[in-house]
């Protein structure tokens, strides 16, 4: 009787514990159970997934109704890494005029936007005072050498020492100099063009009356131009290399003129990190003023015997680009590696041969495998852009 009761109560306290055990650790059991609950379900869902795309892959592959495409036929060219940069147009020289001398302005004989030539009067400053200074410097200076002249006879006849005919010779020269600069300020009252160029600026007014130093106005030498660009950090190096640029200037209806690399800064002007590149160009006819933009074509690298395929026509799923390639009615696809881009092209540097047929229309509609109808071949790059 006791060893049955025994027996009892130790199963009871066992049953006890497994049900103590799985009570406190209901929480963590029903959080594993969720976890593999959601497992399957993943698990089953993305095989759902891959039969679905498997079967209507296989679908499209077997479907009698064939796509209809465009196919490029591949053959070498030459494709350029280039960009086209912004820039604007700047005079040769850009000269500011300053007043020599002091006095008003009497007479002004140009205007703004006048063309003028080296030596040209632009106006002058009234004269008087300046040929009253110089009359008088004369008259000193002619004083000056009788002085000097009738000391050195008297200094061969011993009569005066040789200190008297040094001190009258020094009286003489600085006479001189006086009348000599008499007459350059007398000059200076004739305001004339240092350089030949184009008046961007008038500030003499007759009746102004004007101090060493004051602004007459600035001249512009547009006989020859710079086209300056600004270029970016990354690109300073093949420019070095390059000597001549090709540029656009759009208000003279898309004139396409070359330039010649004259200067490139050592060090950016900007926050930008931008570094100035002056070229040189031709402006004999005067068409081209300063302030016109214009577009720079800066060739960085020619590859010559380069594939390339429209942009377009390259497929981008994740990290993988592929396009497909037709052979005998059937797509393939074809992972690619991409090159440089111009335009509208992009050179393939792995993955297409000369030879290929690519698909450049329709390539959005099929899978590989699938049967295609192509109702065009494209042989040459001047049709690329009508496929």
């Amino acid at each position: 009787m006791n060893s049955h009761n025994s027996n009892n109560h130790t199963s009871n306290t066992a049953r006890g514990r497994i049900l103590f055990f799985v009570w406190s650790n209901l929480p963590r059991l029903a959080l594993l159970l969720l976890i593999i609950i959601i497992i399957l379900l993943m698990v089953i869902i993305s095989g759902k997934k891959n039969r679905l795309a498997k079967e209507k892959a296989d679908a499209q592959a077997q479907s009698g109704k064939a796509v209809n495409t465009v196919l490029l036929d591949l053959q070498p060219g030459t494709i350029q890494d280039a960009r086209n940069l912004p820039g604007i147009i700047e005079p040769w020289i850009r000269l500011e005029l300053m007043a020599r001398i002091n006095g008003a302005i009497a007479e002004v004989l140009v205007q703004e936007g006048s063309m003028v030539k080296q030596g040209e009067v632009l106006a002058r400053i009234e004269p008087d005072d300046y040929r009253i200074a110089l009359d008088s410097a004369k008259a000193t200076y002619k004083q000056a050498r009788s002085d000097y002249e009738r000391a050195g006879k008297m200094a061969r006849d011993k009569t005066i020492p040789m200190a008297d005919l040094e001190k009258s010779e020094t009286r003489m020269y600085t006479a001189k100099a006086a009348m000599e600069d008499a007459e350059l300020k007398l000059s200076r009252c004739a305001i004339t063009a240092p350089m030949s160029g184009v008046i961007r600026r008038l500030d003499a007014k007759v009746g102004l009356f004007l101090s060493v130093g004051d602004p007459v106005g600035e001249i512009l030498q547009i006989d020859r131009v710079k086209a300056v660009v600004g270029i970016p950090e990354s690109d300073v190096k093949a420019i070095r290399n390059i000597a001549e640029m090709k540029i656009t200037i759009q208000a003279l209806d898309n004139r396409r003129l070359m330039g010649k690399k004259y200067f490139l800064a050592s060090s950016p002007e900007s926050a930008a990190r931008l570094y100035r590149l002056e070229l040189e160009l031709d402006n004999s006819d005067n068409d081209i003023l300063p302030g016109m933009f214009f577009r720079a074509h800066v060739v960085k690298n020619i590859v010559h015997d380069a594939i390339s395929i429209p942009l377009y026509s390259v497929i981008t799923r994740g990290d993988e680009q592929f396009v497909f390639v037709a052979r005998e009615g059937v797509v393939h696809k074809q992972k690619v590696k991409l090159g440089i881009v111009e335009g509208w092209r992009v050179q393939i540097t792995e993955g297409l041969q000369a030879g290929d047929q690519v698909v450049v229309e329709g390539h959005r509609d099929v899978e590989h495998g699938q049967e295609v109808k192509v109702i065009k071949l494209i042989t040459g790059q001047e049709d690329l852009m009508n496929p």
